[in-house]
Formats: C-alpha cells, sequence, structure tokens
C-alpha cells in the first residue's frame, strides 16, 4: 500500500468540485440551481484553503454514480466536494455506504435530502418573494417533503407571475416534470437571493454540509482506499 507524503510547500489548494450528479440541461431533474447552490455553499464557508472552484459532473446522475471510484482516488493529490441528492436511498449513510465505502479524507460526498430543491425551500422568505407568492405557500420541514422538486413547482404554479410560471411550471398536459427555463430560473434565485445561513436553520442536511465544510482540512499524506 503506497502513502503519498506531506508536502511542506503546497500553496493553498484550489478547491475542486463535483457539484451534483445534476448539472447542465438534459440532466435528469437537474440544472444549473444545483451547481449554482454547491458553489455557493462552498463559497460561503469562507475557508482559506479554497482559492477556486472548478465544476465537474456535467453529465448526469449515472456518470457520477459510475466514476466516483476515480473522484476517490484523484482526492489523494487534491480535494473533491461531491454533491448529490438522496434520491432513491432511505438516508444519506445507505448512499455514501454503497457509493463510497473506502473514502478518503480528501473526498467529501455530501448528500442533499431528498434534493437539493429541499435547500431550496428552505429559505421560504426569499424563495417566495422570488417566485411572487404568499410566504405560507412555500411548504415547512423541506428536508422531510418526498418529492421537493413537484413542491416548488406547485408553489411556482401559484406565482402572481406569468413570466415564473411560464418558465417553472411545465405546460398542461406536459409528461415534463418541470418547466423549461427551471433550471435558469432558479439559478438566479441561488446566485443573487438565496440566503443559505437562513435555509441552513430550516434544512439540517444543508447545516450538516456546512458544518462538515466549515470544519474540513485537507490532509496530505493520504493513503490510497482499499
Amino acid at each position: 500500500m503506497r502513502t503519498r507524503r506531506s508536502r511542506a510547500r503546497l500553496p493553498p489548494i484550489w478547491g475542486n468540485s463535483i457539484f451534483s450528479h445534476e448539472i447542465d440541461s438534459g440532466c435528469p431533474g437537474g440544472g444549473r440551481r444545483t451547481e449554482r447552490g454547491g458553489t455557493q455553499t462552498l463559497a460561503r464557508t469562507h475557508r482559506p484553503w479554497i482559492r477556486g472552484r472548478t465544476v465537474y459532473g456535467r453529465s448526469g446522475y449515472g456518470y457520477l454514480r459510475r466514476t466516483i471510484g476515480g473522484w476517490n482516488r484523484a482526492a489523494r493529490g487534491i480535494p473533491f466536494v461531491v454533491l448529490t441528492d438522496l434520491d432513491r436511498y432511505p438516508c444519506p449513510s445507505a448512499l455514501i455506504g454503497e457509493w463510497a465505502p473506502h473514502r478518503n479524507a480528501n473526498l467529501l460526498l455530501r448528500v442533499a435530502v431528498r434534493e437539493v430543491e429541499s435547500w431550496i425551500l428552505a429559505d421560504p422568505r426569499n424563495l417566495s418573494a422570488f417566485l411572487r407568492v404568499k410566504p405560507g405557500i412555500i411548504p415547512p420541514q423541506a428536508d422531510s417533503l418526498p418529492d421537493p422538486k413537484a413542491s416548488l413547482v406547485a408553489a411556482a404554479d401559484r406565482s402572481r407571475s406569468r413570466e415564473i410560471r411560464l418558465r417553472v411550471v411545465p405546460k398542461r398536459g406536459s409528461t415534463a416534470k418541470q418547466g423549461p427555463d427551471y433550471n435558469a430560473c432558479l439559478a438566479e434565485f441561488v446566485y443573487a437571493t438565496w440566503d443559505i445561513e437562513s435555509a441552513a436553520v430550516s434544512s439540517p442536511s444543508l447545516a450538516r454540509t456546512m458544518a462538515r465544510l466549515r470544519s474540513f482540512m485537507p490532509s496530505w499524506d493520504v493513503r490510497d482506499p482499499v
């Protein structure tokens, strides 16, 4: 078994992030709002070792699931943050145990419960203003919702803004689960309006992710995973 020894003169690392199995349009249920949510979460931790962010994983859930072993090995040299939805798994530990049972210390695999939309819904004051709906329309306890995306789309369907409805809500009779500009619209919210600190109070899974990122320190003495 090889060991990677510490390198005392390394500069602060560039934080790399595989921020989702759902980045970019065309991936199942995902889009720019996940990428923006991930980068915003990482940026708000204010860790000194984060000097930049590169986003990978733009080819869908299957891509990230298939390549997680490679990212685990790559993390021997540079930390990676992987953000994924809980999806069909009963709890985060079940997903992590199946995907990466032998994670090395520089791979942070974080799970949004149940979807990254839960983290967005956890800021109801700003989200309701953005969607132009009454605050009470945004459901509470977003981490407990069985289908956060459906709840968010349903809230947008009650918007006073025709533009919001056209962007976020699928057409009547369509089999689509979201509107044609869903990803870009929510990315705008995340980037410009989302209050991550407030959302972390209401979303335990977001709070855990923030706490883990804030406590994490890169290791340059990382053994290969078995």
